[in-house]
């Protein structure tokens, strides 16, 4: 289904939010764009996988199935950048990470917009809402854990490889400084890169949500993808995305799964 939205609901006091796992073109917008290959690449390939064990922590997950080149979830539905004076891609994304274009002619209007964002947008945001709402009445306080990953190396995005580990907390304001250092020092644990309100400070999802003093705190990260996959550079249709390997991904899922333990912890302390 082009519209799927998928929601696990567990009992703890922590929600995983998957904005770019989805891979969905409707049918009716398929031929609008340059290549359905083109469309998927700059998905978060696989995030619904490498985060499966949330379930067994009791974590609700919340995941749209639509592609992010038809909407971009982690967007302000205004259209206003979150990252002002940055290169960065639009609520209804009209080139790829790299600047291609992603559609043969000039890509959605603003009523197509409009369209997109009832239909898909706002149902996402409203069930996260709906599902925080439903922990509140159980917790003290509830972490929302914003799931992202992306390629290691953009050079129109970020200079440089990007570390494995990119928290962001929307600058110290979607949640304690102490979720924050919890997380950080588990990252750092790892012995992989990481960095805290870097290149990715935390998308509409963390912002929109993140409301410390009402018991909400939010915190996005985004994953290297080269911590999980095989990453090629460039990216190939017939190399991409990589296949994914349990094994090979099993070191980042013990990281994580501590990350997500200490999530718990701290709404719950």
């Amino acid at each position: 289904m082009t519209d799927e939205l998928l929601i696990h609901r567990g009992e703890a006091p922590l929600v995983l939010a998957m904005p770019h796992a989805g891979t969905d073109i409707p049918a009716e917008l398929e031929a609008g764009f340059v290549s359905p290959w083109l469309a998927r690449r700059d998905t978060d390939w696989w995030i619904d996988r490498l985060y499966a064990f949330a379930a067994d922590l009791g974590a609700t997950m919340v995941r749209t199935g639509v592609s992010r080149s038809v909407i971009d979830c982690n967007r302000d539905p205004s259209g206003a950048s979150l990252y002002p004076g940055q290169t960065t891609t639009e609520l209804c994304p009209t080139t790829t990470f790299d600047g291609e274009a992603l559609y043969r002619d000039a890509g959605p209007d603003a009523a197509e917009i409009a369209r997109r964002t009832a239909r898909w947008h706002a149902p996402y945001h409203a069930a996260i809402g709906e599902e925080l709402a439903r922990l509140r009445r159980d917790h003290g306080r509830v972490v929302l854990y914003d799931a992202h990953s992306i390629r290691s190396r953009i050079p129109r995005l970020f200079d440089g490889e990007l570390p494995q580990f990119n928290i962001g907390s929307n600058s110290g304001r979607a949640c304690d400084p102490a979720l924050t250092a919890a997380v950080a020092a588990i990252c750092a644990d790892s012995g992989h890169g990481h960095v805290v309100d870097g290149r990715f400070k935390g998308g509409w999802t963390t912002r929109h949500f993140g409301r410390p003093a009402e018991g909400v705190h939010a915190v996005q990260m985004e994953l290297a993808l080269r911590s999980y996959l095989r990453e090629t550079d460039p990216p190939t249709p017939d190399s991409w995305p990589p296949p994914y390997d349990p094994a090979y991904a099993a070191p980042l899922v013990a990281t994580l799964t501590d990350i997500l333990k200490a999530c718990i912890a701290f709404a719950r302390a």
